[in-house]
């Protein structure tokens, strides 16, 4: 059989065994915190692959089309930008009233924009490529105006980002590959997805597991499981992060979106840029407030999949159209963006 066919079946394995590895990835950061904490540097450039992975499967009209129906890219703003921080700040005061910097390292957790990994399990529940992508973009270049205005507007803290580290590391995650992977595929016509893409797809499904243990890792040193406040903020934080998954859900549906753009929804209010939200509570709030980003940080990749499993069900990106060499994706982005 052609080298094709046993990457498919790889694929399909590593779509069906996600529940399981991205715990697993959890489990071996903690567990070999110094072997894993050596790929952090690696990370902008594995994120990098997984985007491109995705990109090389979409061609400019269908991101261009996303900004012609402005209905989702509302419904996503209401839901990321608007309700979750509002829920956060309610969940995080009446259950820490005597620890503001735990209330406000949540707000931050969900100001932050969404995660480029929710294009990863866009691609494995059949969401809407191209709007994954454009979300992504666009909230990542949004993030300098938003995020500080709604952390100062809910605490009264007044946030300074680094624009240029923040901005440069996303550019370099997201937007260079998804240009590259857009150009490959109109230059070549649609032939680099097909004879290339089998070959990527599971290898970007490697590169979230490796992601998820060495965040994992980076972050086991600031777990003290003898700290009652770790578990009941690791509490607030899985309930906070359930209710962006179904927020998402619940809002899509609502807006009458179609189904492959009610599943990209999911995870685009659903997961956050969790490193960068890190990154900013240890930089410019009291200590306390990066606990909520680091439990996120080691939760967050398992919540996906299992929230993906309980609202959309049993994950099927990977089709008899895929074991074909056609993309899911493809398909779906096809039939709802004619």
């Amino acid at each position: 059989m052609p080298v094709r066919y046993y990457f498919n079946r790889w694929n399909e394995l590593m779509e069906r065994s996600m529940p399981l590895l991205t715990p697993g990835g959890v489990i071996l950061g903690l567990v070999f915190p110094s072997f894993f904490v050596g790929l952090r540097p690696a990370i902008p450039y594995l994120f990098g692959c997984m985007t491109f992975s995705g990109a090389i499967k979409l061609q400019g009209r269908e991101l261009a089309a996303v900004f012609r129906t402005p209905r989702s890219l509302l419904l996503f703003f209401v839901g990321a930008h608007l309700l979750m921080p509002l829920l956060s700040f309610l969940v995080g005061s009446l259950g820490n009233p005597d620890e503001p910097a735990f209330t406000a390292g949540f707000v931050l957790l969900f100001s932050i924009p969404t995660a480029v990994s929710g294009f990863i399990w866009n691609t494995i529940f059949r969401g809407n490529g191209a709007l994954s992508l454009s979300l992504i973009v666009l909230d990542t270049l949004l993030a300098p105006l938003v995020v500080p205005r709604t952390v100062a507007l809910l605490m009264g803290t007044s946030v300074v980002i680094d624009m240029r580290g923040l901005t440069l590391s996303l550019i370099s995650m997201v937007v260079i590959p998804t240009i590259l992977g857009v150009l490959a595929h109109e230059l070549s016509r649609g032939e680099v997805p097909r004879l290339v893409g089998p070959y990527l797809n599971p290898f970007a499904k490697l590169f979230l597991v490796l992601v998820v243990a060495a965040n994992s890792a980076a972050v086991a040193p600031s777990l003290k499981v003898t700290d009652p406040a770790v578990y009941r903020i690791a509490f607030l934080a899985l309930v906070l992060g359930f209710c962006g998954f179904w927020l998402g859900r619940f809002l899509a549906r609502r807006g009458k979106l179609p189904e492959d753009q009610q599943r990209t929804l999911v995870f685009s209010v659903g997961l956050r840029n969790i490193s960068a939200a890190a990154t900013l509570a240890i930089a410019f709030f009291p200590e306390k407030a990066a606990l909520p980003a680091i439990i996120g940080m080691v939760f967050q990749q398992s919540m996906a999949s299992v929230a993906g499993r309980f609202l959309l069900g049993k994950p099927t990106a990977f089709s008899d159209s895929s074991a074909e060499g056609q993309d899911p994706i493809r398909s779906v982005s096809t039939h709802n963006n004619p």
